[in-house]
């Protein structure tokens, strides 16, 4: 059974890093592209991050040159390394794969932006 769990969510004050985990079981995980997302309060989801199999990433423009995404397929996780938060990063953060058509989600991690 695929499973997806995030970490590394918390409260950081304006200015601040945080580096959030995915760790994901029950797939081939290097053959996956892993995505990021997040749901502000009152707001749509958005795709934040992606970085697929070879390494490839994708950021929106929102968060491009702030945070950076990652994997270690050692260790089947994925990583999103946020700098420089801003209070509209305020979000639970999810990550999501594919895996055999089927769209696989953590249950996300809050991430709180506030002095």
């Amino acid at each position: 059974q695929v499973q997806l769990v995030e970490s590394g969510g918390g409260l950081v004050q304006p200015g601040g890093s945080l580096r959030l985990s995915c760790a994901v079981s029950g797939a081939i995980f290097s053959l996956k592209t892993i995505n990021w997302y997040r749901r502000a309060p009152g707001k749509e989801r958005e795709l934040v991050a992606a970085i697929t199999s070879g390494g490839t990433t994708n950021y929106a423009d929102s968060v491009r040159g702030r945070f950076i995404i990652s994997r270690d397929n050692s260790k089947n996780t994925g990583y999103l390394q946020m700098n420089s938060l801003k209070p509209e990063d305020t979000a639970v953060y999810y990550c999501q794969i594919w895996e055999l058509n089927i769209n696989y989600w953590g249950k996300g991690t809050l991430v709180t932006v506030s002095s």
